[in-house]
């Protein structure tokens, strides 16, 4: 058997080291018949003879202490002698009163706050490299009063205790998953249920991977800003603007709460024979649109959103009170609360805008020599067709399916 490591009672309290040791003589007896300070000519007492079974001696030593004033069962003794003989003395310590090791050893704790605030201004920067994180920690500690005194660690050590520390915190991978994990929800979280059309409806806004030809004559990209309902999976409103502002978030707001035939100019919008668009095709769609009009306008009670400047705007805020809609910001970084207006922007950004001239692609690995030169539209006709696709009836949604365009 291997020797027990008693160096390590050093690391326990003196009070308990000395009941330990008290403990100790006791399941000597148990075992051997004799106390640890008897002679060897001492004679063992007749409870404890070797001539009786362990569980005898075990029943007898607690008989013992009990009359004694230590209140002990046979099977506390017996367990004690197991753990004696599994691990020595240092089995009858109490290893609840051992003395904790530092987590970090023996790296200093002013070290250890410096890079948790290193690591910290990097949860919202872009990813960097361990190097620029232990440069960082320099720079801190040498800007912190009380540190001249201090003998940093070797870049070894430092790396291990980066290591330790960011275990988990994704500081070395996509910046969006570390923004995720910091800014998330602590408590447990799950999907918000929703029964009823407007009892929860999301709002976000995407750029559109299509070159658009602006107002001012001038190809650019534009932003779309739409708002869904999630019990009916309906898309109850969507725009388009160059850049999305505050204002396009409450003239969003307002369209979702406005039935289509009151809404300006309506009729001629959606009328494809006087569309400025290559109609020919969609001439039919007149018939489709003939009863659009009638379909119902879906009000919000909640809206959930991200932290945009557009959505947590003064402006869009006092649209909500005045409508008297529940406004719910989702956590930071966690676009998966308000998954599916993100999921349906994501199939638009790329289903719907394929089939556009001057499609750009998601990135410039995907994209064509001169976007720009192709025979764009204006903001408007998108716009226009946007609604043809939006408005047209369409097969109903059912539970965990996307709207249809």
């Amino acid at each position: 058997m291997p020797l027990p490591a008693s160096s390590r009672l050093e690391t326990f309290p003196a009070k308990a080291v000395e009941k330990a040791l008290w403990w100790e003589g006791h399941i000597l007896e148990v075992l051997h018949g004799r106390p640890p300070e008897a002679g060897p000519d001492t004679t063992p007492r007749p409870e404890y003879g070797l001539d009786r079974s362990l569980t005898a001696r075990q029943r007898a030593k607690a008989a013992e202490l009990t009359a004694a004033g230590t209140k002990v069962s046979a099977s506390a003794v017996a367990n004690l002698r197991r753990r004696y003989q599994a691990a020595g003395v240092l089995g009858l310590v109490d290893h609840r009163q051992a003395a904790k090791r530092p987590e970090f050893g023996s790296v200093d704790e002013r070290v250890v706050t410096a890079m948790r605030t290193a690591i910290g201004e990097a949860v919202d920067a872009s990813t960097r490299t361990g190097s620029f994180i232990l440069w960082r920690t320099g720079e801190i500690l040498r800007e912190t009063s009380g540190t001249e005194d201090l003998e940093v660690p070797s870049e070894r050590t430092l790396y291990r205790l980066l290591a330790k520390l960011t275990d988990g915190t994704h500081t070395f991978s996509a910046a969006s998953t570390r923004r995720s994990k910091a800014h998330g929800a602590k408590a447990p979280f799950g999907e918000l249920p929703a029964f009823a059309p407007g009892e929860v409806m999301q709002i976000d806004s995407t750029p559109l991977d299509v070159m658009v030809l602006l107002d001012d004559g001038v190809p650019g990209r534009v932003e779309l800003t739409a708002m869904i309902d999630v019990a009916t999976r309906t898309l109850t409103a969507a725009v388009l603007r160059p850049t999305t502002k505050a204002v396009d978030a409450s003239v969003l707001l307002a369209r979702t709460v406005t039935p289509e035939l009151k809404r300006p100019g309506w009729a001629d919008v959606l009328r494809m024979s006087r569309s400025v668009l290559p109609h020919r095709r969609l001439l039919s769609l007149d018939e489709r649109l003939e009863h659009a009009a009638a379909r119902p306008v879906i009000v919000p009670e909640m809206i959930v959103c991200d932290h945009g400047k557009a959505f947590v705007s003064r402006n869009f805020k006092s649209s909500c009170r005045f409508l008297e809609i529940d406004f719910q910001p989702a956590h930071k970084g966690s676009g998966f609360e308000k998954g599916h207006i993100e999921s349906t922007l994501g199939s638009v950004a790329t289903l719907f805008v394929q089939f556009l001239p001057g499609y750009t692609g998601r990135s410039a690995e995907h994209r064509s020599h001169h976007p720009e030169r192709e025979q764009i539209w204006s903001l408007l006709e998108l716009q226009e067709l946007l609604d043809v696709a939006r408005a047209a009836p369409r097969p109903s949604a059912g539970r965990g399916r996307q709207p249809r365009l």
